[in-house]
């Protein structure tokens, strides 16, 4: 104010008192005004802060979110090995063991689906048919697998193996829309099946009967084969019903194929386990079959689908990590070279395709 009123009479030296209190309110004005307008850019500074805080601390929460997913899906071996190895008379079989983490998960399945049912369209035969068959040829087939090999073969080869399913899924895809497989597809898949194949290679050494590692790696690979097939034949109603419900749809079909596989070939008594069988199956239905599920849909919502994709390549390396903690399962340089060609390769075809889609 004082400014205004020096520069407004070096100006005017001449003018009249009314003269000068004029231009002194015009200065009042304009410093007030100026003040109004730091006052507003600080709050603007301030939002701006405030948005990018949390636009940062939401991206912070994907990644750690993409995080939990890997470590839930990449800890269900872990959790089945660890029921196979529990001593008791008769130990706990694949189907029993599936069938109970099934049961478990059921309740949760239909919570959700019931969620996620507001406002969906409609389901038409044809689509409940082909859902039929994805739940019970492709996640229970996979499922089966799964368990299965795990019988047979060390935590971290399963997740080595499995792990390609991506790669299977691409070759769905050409199968179903003619699409051509690209060359990067195709170097992608001698660097994955090289990784196996030093994965295979330790295996072989560390198991005293070898054709347990073929039998068991079989079944892996049917499994990873079942969920690519699950995967590619889904696409269309993902993208017609939402991932969330296409997923529990297909895994109460698939829960239903596991029960009437159980009621043929077992009796009902083997439902009664020890009662850390029942705390294992809990947590792998829980931890390892529907949170990661979540987190993961959560995770791809806020960081978008390549860095979730990339971060859940950790899977193998925290699978082969807690298999030498909990089970004693050994490492070798051989393992952790073929995990990382694994890894790279999937990296490979994901990091190509979008830059392709884009």
């Amino acid at each position: 104010m004082r400014r205004g009123y020096i520069l407004s009479l070096s100006e005017h030296g001449k003018d009249d008192q009314a003269g000068i209190s004029a231009r002194s309110g015009e200065s009042r004005y304009e410093v007030l005004n100026g003040h109004a307008d730091i006052g507003a850019d600080r709050d603007g500074c301030f939002w701006k802060k405030l948005t990018a805080g949390i636009v940062a601390d939401n991206y912070r929460l994907g990644v750690w979110l993409a995080v939990i997913s890997a470590f839930g899906f990449s800890f269900k071996a872990i959790l089945i090995k660890i029921a196979y190895a529990l001593p008791q008379q008769v130990p706990v079989d694949a189907v029993t063991l599936l069938s109970l983490r099934m049961l478990i998960a059921l309740p949760l399945f239909l919570l959700l689906y019931r969620s996620s049912g507001a406002g969906a369209p409609k389901l038409s035969s044809r689509d409940v048919a082909v859902i039929i068959i994805l739940g019970a040829v492709g996640y229970y087939g996979a499922s089966l697998f799964d368990f299965f090999g795990l019988v047979y073969i060390s935590a971290g080869l399963e997740r080595v193996i499995l792990f390609t399913f991506p790669l299977l899924t691409l070759f769905f895809d050409a199968v179903f829309s003619g699409r051509k497989i690209r060359g990067y597809e195709w170097l992608a898949v001698l660097i994955c099946y090289a990784g196996i194949g030093l994965a295979f290679v330790h295996d072989m050494g560390a198991s005293s009967v070898q054709k347990n590692v073929w039998l068991g790696g079989g079944f892996i690979f049917l499994s990873a084969l079942c969920y690519a097939f699950y995967l590619s034949g889904g696409r269309h109603l993902i993208a017609k019903y939402g991932s969330s419900r296409f997923a529990c749809l297909a895994l109460i079909v698939s829960t239903l194929a596991t029960l009437v596989h159980f009621l043929l070939t077992h009796p009902l008594s083997n439902l009664i386990q020890p009662w850390q069988i029942y705390l294992l199956a809990l947590v792998m239905a829980a931890f390892s079959t529907v949170m990661p599920v979540l987190a993961l849909a959560a995770a791809v919502r806020r960081i978008g689908s390549s860095p979730a994709a990339l971060i859940s390549s950790l899977g193998p390396v925290l699978t082969i990590f807690f298999g030498w903690l909990l089970l004693d399962e050994a490492v070798s340089l051989l393992q952790m070279v073929g995990t990382l060609l694994v890894i790279g390769g999937i990296w490979l075809v994901s990091e190509k395709g979008r830059k392709a889609a884009g």
